[in-house]
């Protein structure tokens, strides 16, 4: 497959063009990985890699230095920073803090805290507050 990568400045969004007589395998994941927004994310724990999909993930978090993943039992490590693993994860998922995002179909309440900000409380016992930035978002997604 050829490949040609023009980079210029009257080029503001991105577009791809694929040109082929026949969809190939080799297209096909080409197409997979360009149109990506729920692909799939690795993460680490005890030396292993493992693959998950989005919905699996109840919470992403930065915590020391380190990027957390957090399904319904465990927690893993991803090599990808907060803002990469959300592009990747797609429209589920919420920023709710500078150093947290939420998989909003995990959510299990929401508790008034103090001063105006929300706790959210989410199905697999984890909880975080909405900081003031990110609580307009949440509010509209509610319906508040």
């Amino acid at each position: 497959m050829q490949v040609k990568l023009e980079v210029a400045p009257e080029h503001t969004t991105p577009l791809a063009v694929i040109y082929t007589d026949r969809l190939t395998p080799e297209i096909q994941r080409a197409l997979d990985i360009l149109q990506a927004k729920n692909s799939p994310v690795l993460a680490e724990q005890n030396g292993r890699t493992i693959l998950f999909m989005p919905q699996e993930i109840y919470m992403v978090r930065v915590e020391s230095g380190e990027t957390k993943l957090y399904t319904q039992k465990d927690s893993f490590t991803s090599r990808k920073r907060l803002y990469e693993l959300l592009n990747q994860l797609g429209d589920g998922f919420l920023q709710i803090s500078k150093a947290c995002a939420v998989n909003l179909s995990c959510i299990q309440s929401v508790e008034a805290g103090f001063g105006g900000s929300l706790l959210l409380k989410m199905k697999n016992g984890l909880s975080d507050y909405v900081s003031r930035k990110y609580l307009p978002d949440l509010k509209s997604y509610l319906g508040l």
